[in-house]
């Protein structure tokens, strides 16, 4: 799934293709692709057919398109859920797994591909949080390591509440946002800290390390277009990104580790994989 250098390539390029443009026509293609609109897909079409995008915005794997009408200033957006394989182009292509498709007031035309049909659009209305408008359903989202107004010292200190698996507290999306499966085993190997870990056995500097980590691997991806492993992840033109080929840990089961050479070990976790250095992330003593 998407993490936030991903999605913040993809929103990028919305930004470039879509913001000041109008929406002209909306064809939903598949009934999956708007099950997420509780008004139903024609509610959907609605409501976005004759708007304008305002911009692209990203909260950790969040991604919305506030919409305007007539000069007025946003009160809703196209809230995108990439799922598994959801991808956002712009431009002709391979029409095979088409969902949605939108036609631009400059004649280009917006195409939502989903191959797993695990992803779609809503329309959603903004809601304040903390002086910030976001989609309702995004506002139980915490901040990314990248937002500007990242407080990461209040995120230290709730990360060091939890009693519990310092991954899984990684991955909790209403503490830190962003982080995902991959992320979160790269920044996990960077500070030589297991998974398994309890959150509230590592200091407050341990913690502020690892945020600091996860927030330089993320930072890396987006500079290298983020991490594609097939065809399911592309940025709106259709390209894939490289740091696949610059990770550390994940997806590395029985390579040797870059710092010390002892194979990389994979174990289930969460109904996920995690990969780490069984020497430089030692286990944790229960």
């Amino acid at each position: 799934m998407p993490e936030l250098p991903e999605v913040e390539v993809v929103r990028r390029g919305l930004v470039d293709h879509l913001v000041g443009r109008g929406i002209t026509t909306v064809e939903v293609l598949h009934p999956r692709a708007a099950r997420r609109h509780a008004a139903g897909e024609a509610d959907m079409i609605g409501q976005i057919t004759g708007a304008s995008v305002e911009s692209a915005q990203r909260r950790g794997k969040f991604l919305w398109l506030p919409l305007t009408r007539g000069g007025d200033a946003a009160d809703a957006a196209i809230v995108v859920h990439l799922g598994m394989s959801g991808q956002m182009l712009v431009g002709p292509g391979d029409d095979r797994h088409l969902r949605i498709r939108a036609g631009l007031s400059d004649g280009a035309v917006l195409r939502f591909v989903d191959q797993r049909t695990f992803g779609g659009w809503a329309v959603d209305p903004l809601v304040e949080v903390a002086g910030t408008l976001v989609p309702g359903s995004v506002a139980h989202i915490a901040r990314d390591p990248l937002d500007p107004l990242f407080d990461r010292d209040a995120v230290i200190r709730r990360m060091k509440a939890k009693d519990t698996e310092i991954k899984r507290v990684l991955l909790d999306q209403t503490v830190i946002s962003g982080v995902g499966n991959i992320y979160a085993d790269e920044a996990l190997w960077r500070s030589g800290v297991h998974g398994r870990r309890r959150a509230s056995a590592l200091t407050k500097p341990a913690l502020g390390r690892l945020i600091d980590d996860a927030t330089d691997v993320m930072r890396s991806a987006l500079d290298q277009g983020g991490t594609s492993f097939d065809s399911l992840y592309v940025n709106v033109n259709g390209q894939s990104g490289y740091f696949s080929r610059s990770l550390d840990a994940y997806g590395r089961e029985g390579e040797p580790c870059h710092r010390c050479g002892a194979p990389i070990v994979r174990e289930q976790f969460m109904n996920r994989s995690s990969h780490f250095c069984p020497t430089c992330q030692r286990s944790p003593r229960w």
